[in-house]
């Protein structure tokens, strides 16, 4: 059977083989057929040098208005990853002179000096939530303490969102993010979600702060100003971006030590360096297994197939960063110490790179070594294949972390 006649792949629902199904990708081809959960058929590229190409084809655009399938009325608008595929108007959802705009615009608020000007408040909050671990040798759930709280109250600060927000806003993006929301509760999630944003726009309207949200109100250019709702889309898109890409990243890192005790050992002795490890988890064990969605304005030849005009792309960045033509015969093996010539583009490439993707990697130097500070012995409590994936096909997110601590 020829790669152009592969029946399409259906990715699982339920994330029950993450590793397995990105292989399943790469074996494929460079542009393989999906189906997402819900039936929603569209292309997915799985190989490195190919998604470095699409992603800057000026033919592969954000506007949901392009895809066939949503002109013919074949997408609800209660599927469970509508609010990934069409989430507002932001820089994620347009392109050229619009995208331009406002990505300049949000630059001027997330400077490197704001996100650097970060670093001390992550660390405050990393100390805080360490003090809070048991120190009596039991197991604890690692995410839930430390890996999951630790990038929402960093949103929280650098957005000025109300701390007593982040409860409710952990449960509406639980639901946004996975495939098993209930239809009759899609369009209540987002729209709650979208309530919150602007709530906290009309506050920062009303009392300006240091904070990222007041800067977005600010930022302009030849007087041209981001509207509110491009704000509110804004900060969605970051909040969402921001807290889930660090949570994974973080508890990637640990299980990739917790399974490869010598290169724990290794950074722990100072032979190898944090962002080593924060880097090769990024390639081998990236938070974002699937990014939703762009469309093809005309015909795209990818490798032997023709992504058509009119069709839907998804980035398959599970299978991406364990491509052996980009990263060796080992790419499928985590190693710190590894000399890939080309890099891994798990924070996207071309005009829609993450902008939050210095946040991720200065929350993950921080909380990394302050982690194994206090516990070099740290270990997982349960074998690496007991533990379960979150039914979410975008994120390679994790149900619980059990670990043992000892200080």
């Amino acid at each position: 059977m020829t790669t152009a006649e592969r029946p399409p792949i259906a990715l699982d629902p339920f994330v029950r083989d993450l590793d397995a199904e990105s292989a399943r990708l790469r074996e494929a081809g460079p542009l393989a057929a999906v189906v997402l959960p819900g039936g929603v058929p569209v292309w997915a590229v799985t190989h490195h040098a190919e998604a470095r190409q699409l992603l800057t084809d000026p033919r592969l655009v954000k506007d949901i208005t392009v895809w066939g399938a949503w002109q013919r009325g074949e997408i609800a608008p209660d599927w469970p990853l509508i609010g990934l595929a069409d989430p507002g108007r932001s820089m994620l959802t347009v392109d050229g002179a619009d995208h331009r705009r406002l990505r300049a615009l949000v630059a001027q608020a997330l400077t490197p000096r704001r996100v650097e000007e970060m670093r001390e408040r992550i660390t405050k909050l990393t100390e805080g939530l360490l003090d809070r671990l048991p120190t009596d040798g039991g197991t604890v759930d690692l995410k839930a303490e430390f890996a999951h709280p630790l990038p929402m109250y960093v949103v929280a600060d650098l957005m000025g969102i109300e701390e007593s927000r982040l409860p409710r806003l952990k449960e509406l993006f639980e639901k946004f993010f996975s495939t098993q929301t209930p239809p009759e509760e899609v369009l209540a999630t987002l729209t709650e979600l979208a309530g919150i944003m602007a709530d906290t726009v009309a506050a920062k309207r009303a009392v300006p702060g240091g904070d990222l949200t007041s800067a977005l109100i600010e930022a302009s250019a030849n007087g041209d100003r981001l509207t509110d709702q491009e704000i509110v889309s804004t900060l969605q898109l970051m909040v969402a971006a921001g807290h889930e890409t660090t949570i994974s990243l973080i508890v990637n890192a640990v299980v990739n030590l917790s399974a490869h005790p010598g290169q724990r050992a290794q950074v722990l002795s100072g032979g190898a360096e944090w962002s080593a490890v924060v880097e090769e988890t990024l390639r081998h064990s990236t938070p974002t297994s699937h990014v939703l969605i762009r469309f093809a304005t005309e015909d795209v030849p990818v490798g032997d197939r023709i992504l058509p005009a009119g069709d839907a792309l998804i980035v398959s960045y599970g299978a991406i960063g364990r491509d052996e033509k980009a990263h060796g015969p080992s790419a499928g093996v985590f190693d710190i110490t590894r000399e890939t010539k080309i890099r891994h583009i798990s924070f996207g490439h071309g005009p829609h790179v993450c902008p939050g993707a210095a946040l991720s990697r200065l929350e993950a130097a921080v909380a990394l070594p302050a982690l194994y500070g206090r516990f070099p012995d740290l270990d997982l409590a349960v074998p690496v294949s007991e533990l379960r994936h979150k039914p979410v096909v975008t994120q390679n997110d994790l149900f619980e972390l059990p670990v043992r601590l000892t200080p």
